[in-house]
Order: structure tokens, then C-alpha cells, then sequence
């Protein structure tokens, strides 16, 4: 296959340095029973181009919201016939689109929704056992952080809970074009083993984003608004910030919650 080589287009940072899209394309692992992988925003294919060297592995599906891109990789890419999808992956119900199966998702994140994947992701946490991603390096270091780091937060914490996390690499600068002024990292989730959290998980959403909600408060005072009465906390726990406590900390934070909140 004759490779793909960037241009400037829409004002988008193309990667020039076909040797990190194939160590991209090479960090899939493929968890047991994985056999589709799903890139989301592939462009112009920089990356697309090493995900179709293994077709007997795995079967490439792509997503493109731009319409000029999806028309370039029907030219270029007929291997992928009908696995081009000119869509918004963010509206996208990927059980539908994969009958449920195990799916693995990949792709140079546009910046500036890359945190709303993430959170897709979690959505469909079931389904998708693995995500190797390119996203800016202070959104990486931001979900890789662990207790007591200054970026250590929601994302951190909601996505640690049924993921392992691996910072895999830097990408600087020079090898977009045109360089962006952020460096880039890539980064690898693989699901856990934690089919379901020993607590509920929707509260568990609530109680991470509420303790996080005000940084530099204790707990004390930033969980009030989900019902929690002042005489309920009195546990030394209480007297944390967010940003010390691990996702077993918060597990059990959110049992508590359940069955002391609204108390009078």
C-alpha cells in the first residue's frame, strides 16, 4: 500500500511521522474475544493505513464527522467498503452499531472533545475492552494521575475504576503539521475485571463529580448538596479533600453516602 502522507486540511494538526501512527496502531492488545477496532476520527487515514495490515486479527471499522475526509478515505482506502461511517461517534449507540460485542477503540482525538470520548467510553464500558488514544499530554497525565497528584480528578477516578491506565508515550510538537503548541501523549485503557463496583454506580458518579466539584473543600463541606446532614459526617474521612482519596476510597464514600444521606 502506497502510505498516506498529511496535508493541511480545515485547520486540523496532521501527524507527519509515520513511525508513531505505527507504534499507535501497534499499542493495541486485543483483550481475549476483541475482533473489532473502532478509530475514531482517522482523517486521512495516517493511521487507518496500519490498522488495515491485520486483517486476519482484527476488523477495522472507521468514523468521520467530516465529510471531505469521508470522501477522501472511500478513494483511497476501498478495503474498508462499507466500514466507513460518516457520523458523530459522541451520538453514536455502539451496542447497536456492534450487536454488543467486545470492541476496541483507537485514534488521534480531536483535542478539543477528547475528554467527551472518555466519557463514551465509560458509557459503554461493558462493550468496549480497550481504548489506545492520542490526546493532548495534560489530558493524559490527567487520567493516568493517581492520589495526591494536583491533576489527579474525576476523570482520573472514574475511568481508573474500570480501567488500567498506561501513559505510553510523548509526541512532541514537530511531528504535526502544522505544530500545534500543546505536546501530545498517547494513552491505553484496558478494562478491568470489575464487571460492576461494589456500590451503585450512578451515586458513584455523583459523589466523584460532587467532591470534586470544589477542589480545596473537605468533603465536609463539598458533599451537602447530595443530601449528606453535617451530623452524618463525622468520620475522619471527612475531613479529606477529593484529591487524596483512591477509588476504593470512594467506593466505600458512596456506600456511606447511600445509607446516611437525607437523614435528618
Amino acid at each position: 500500500m502506497e502510505r498516506v502522507t498529511p496535508k493541511k486540511h480545515l485547520g486540523q494538526h496532521f501527524l507527519a511521522d509515520l513511525n508513531i501512527s505505527r507504534s499507535i496502531a501497534e499499542a493495541l492488545r486485543l483483550p481475549d474475544g476483541v475482533r473489532h477496532v473502532l478509530e475514531v476520527g482517522p482523517g486521512m487515514g495516517v493511521l487507518t493505513q496500519f490498522l488495515l495490515e491485520h486483517p486476519a486479527e482484527y476488523e477495522t471499522t472507521v468514523i468521520e464527522i467530516d465529510r471531505d475526509s469521508v470522501a477522501y478515505l472511500k478513494v483511497h482506502f476501498p478495503a474498508l467498503q462499507d466500514r466507513i461511517l460518516s457520523a458523530d461517534f459522541l451520538k453514536q449507540d455502539l451496542g447497536k452499531l456492534f450487536e454488543q460485542q467486545p470492541l476496541a477503540i483507537i485514534g488521534n482525538f480531536p483535542y478539543n472533545i477528547s475528554t467527551q470520548i472518555y466519557f463514551k467510553v465509560l458509557e459503554h464500558r461493558q462493550q468496549v475492552r480497550e481504548c489506545v488514544g492520542m490526546i493532548q499530554k495534560e489530558v493524559a497525565e490527567r487520567i493516568a494521575a493517581g492520589p495526591g497528584s494536583k491533576v489527579y480528578g474525576i476523570l482520573s477516578v472514574l475511568v481508573q475504576a474500570f480501567y488500567d491506565t498506561e501513559y505510553l508515550f510523548t509526541v512532541p510538537p514537530h511531528v504535526f503539521v502544522p505544530p500545534p503548541k500543546v505536546q501530545s501523549a498517547v494513552l491505553r485503557l484496558t478494562r478491568n475485571s470489575v464487571e460492576r463496583l461494589d456500590c451503585d454506580e450512578k451515586l458513584f458518579f455523583q459523589v466523584v463529580k460532587q467532591a470534586f466539584s470544589t477542589r480545596r473543600k473537605t468533603l465536609r463541606n463539598c458533599l451537602k448538596p447530595l443530601g449528606m446532614p453535617t451530623e452524618a459526617m463525622t468520620e475522619p474521612l471527612f475531613d479529606k479533600r477529593a484529591e487524596q482519596l483512591s477509588v476504593q476510597d470512594f467506593i466505600g464514600l458512596t456506600k456511606y453516602v447511600a445509607e446516611h444521606r437525607h437523614q435528618a
